[in-house]
């Protein structure tokens, strides 16, 4: 049995202080992260001379929708967002994305791992320099907790498929992390919990990080991809247009929590949850396999306020795959250029990545299932750009050939502008219900969770709680900064740089 941790809070905490002191690091709030521009003007300037994806602690400040995404951008601009036109989608309502390449990592899911790990760090549960941070993932989130732990001098384990693009296991290797690979591909999340329980049993100096349970998850969403979400919209909208929906994929339920924010600040917005066809867990209560990476599945996410998601859809993964060759070889775009989408929509498709084309076709059914019009808009996240999958477009061409123009527009037609309806359902109270209840299997018979944790999830009350619990956060990451004493030393004062 694996000897018992007597340091108390105080203690790591303290040991934590004296880290980040000793290596210059100084933590954002979700506050700067939400709002960029809020950020001390001498951080701004040390960022300056900074790459993005450079192991940097100052890099802890680019955790935001906000970067400047030009060549040799060092600042901070509006939402980093990609607005679809009808050419391209088939449907009059707007569809726009928040684009995720512009992160470190090239994924919002640092932003994610951020929202589990700073909060333990700032509260003293975590401590960097005896414990190792645990990240289990179907790809993207190990691969920002790695970041994150890097920024944060910390060491760290990383848990993902073995069937995960090579692209995700070489990024890993690079870092210099610990990778465990466990059985099978996206859906197989059962393999990645059970190497946890045997971290658990084996690794005490180990701390699991798990995005599918861990609230920090949710709250980085809430607190961060909604608002950017809610500017985007606020930006583009005329006087007499709707925010209409909000659309996730299912994943670690993390990007949904967008979508409770959204609902507070357009009353009568929808969330969609998408999943995978071929795994139709949410739908159907189904399993099987797939090949959208990113998507866990055959469970329902501990983090996932299913009270308050009004659609599932499933996405066929075969779709995903024709998309991604349309979106990125030389035919796909001059079929697209043939139907009037215009070129510079054509040349940034290549930012969407597997999950995010699951995200865009189900923002289409979406739009068709409630008849949206041109007052509409719908936002989703575009998660990675297609620079994380550029071995499975050489595959694809291993296996199917060269991508003609034939061949283009048919996937252009079938799968994109004839998209349907079809497996999609609306739910009603007592579907929701019946979702929600699915979690017992995974967590309370598995995961240690109890009946009456399961129970309080189902109440909004609990909700809004913990979306409550964000300023709290904020003043203890302002009092860890206080107490390393770098917020002065790094920023300067007012006097330095005046507004």
């Amino acid at each position: 049995m694996p000897p018992v941790d007597h340091m108390t809070k105080d203690e790591k905490r303290r040991r934590a202080v004296d880290a980040c002191r000793e290596r210059g690091i100084l933590i954002p709030t979700f506050a700067e992260m939400r709002d960029p521009h809020s950020i001390d003007p001498g951080i701004v300037e040390r960022l300056n001379g900074v790459d993005m994806q450079a192991v940097d602690p100052l890099n802890l400040f680019r955790i935001t929708w906000h970067n400047d995404p030009r060549p040799g951008g060092r600042g901070f601009g509006p939402v980093n967002a990609l607005e679809l036109p009808s050419e391209l989608t088939g449907v009059p309502a707007c569809i726009v994305g928040l684009i995720g390449e512009y992160f470190p990592t090239g994924a919002h899911k640092v932003g994610a791992a951020f929202g589990c790990l700073v909060p333990r760090l700032v509260s003293g549960e975590f401590d960097p320099t005896t414990q190792r941070a645990v990240w289990p993932s179907t790809g993207n989130y190990c691969r920002g907790g790695a970041f994150d732990s890097a920024l944060l001098g910390c060491q760290a384990v990383a848990i993902l498929p073995e069937q995960m693009s090579r692209e995700r296991f070489e990024w890993l290797e690079n870092i210099g992390v610990e990778i465990i690979a466990t059985p099978g591909g996206e859906s197989n999340v059962k393999e990645i919990f059970d190497a946890c329980a045997d971290i658990r049993r084996n690794r005490p100096e180990a701390v699991i990080f798990n995005q599918f349970s861990e609230f920090g998850n949710y709250l980085w969403h809430f607190g961060v991809t909604g608002p950017a979400a809610e500017e985007v919209f606020r930006t583009i909208g005329g006087p007499h247009d709707r925010f209409a929906a909000w659309v996730g994929a299912t994943g670690s339920a993390g990007t949904l929590g967008a979508g409770d924010h959204l609902k507070h600040a357009f009353p009568g917005a929808r969330i969609t949850a998408a999943e995978a066809l071929q795994c139709p867990t949410l739908l159907e209560a189904g399993f099987g396999e797939h090949r959208i990476e990113g998507i866990g599945d055959k469970h329902v996410p501990w983090i996932h306020n299913v009270r308050n998601t009004d659609v599932v859809t499933a996405i066929d993964d075969e779709a995903t795959m024709r998309l991604m060759r349309l979106f990125n070889e030389p035919a796909g775009h001059a079929v697209l250029a043939e139907y009037g989408v215009p070129a510079a929509v054509v040349g940034r498709l290549p930012l969407l990545g597997i999950s995010s084309i699951c995200n865009l076709l189900a923002a289409v059914k979406t739009a068709k299932y409630y008849e949206l019009d041109g007052h509409d808009i719908i936002a989703t996240s575009f998660t990675d750009s297609v620079d994380l999958y550029r071995t499975r477009l050489v595959e694809l061409q291993e296996e199917h050939g060269p991508y003609t123009e034939r061949h283009a527009a048919i996937d252009f037609e079938r799968y994109l502008l004839g998209a349907t309806t079809d497996h999609l359902k609306e739910l009603r109270y007592p579907d929701r219900k019946a979702i929600h209840n699915l979690k017992y299997f995974t967590w309370v018979e598995q995961q240690g969770k109890t009946a009456d944790e399961l129970d309080r999830l189902w109440s909004p009350a609990f909700w809004d709680e913990l979306q409550g619990q964000l300023p709290e956060l904020d003043d203890q990451i302002a009092a860890f900064n206080e107490d390393t004493g770098l917020r002065s030393q790094l920023a300067g004062s007012e006097a330095d740089h005046p507004a």
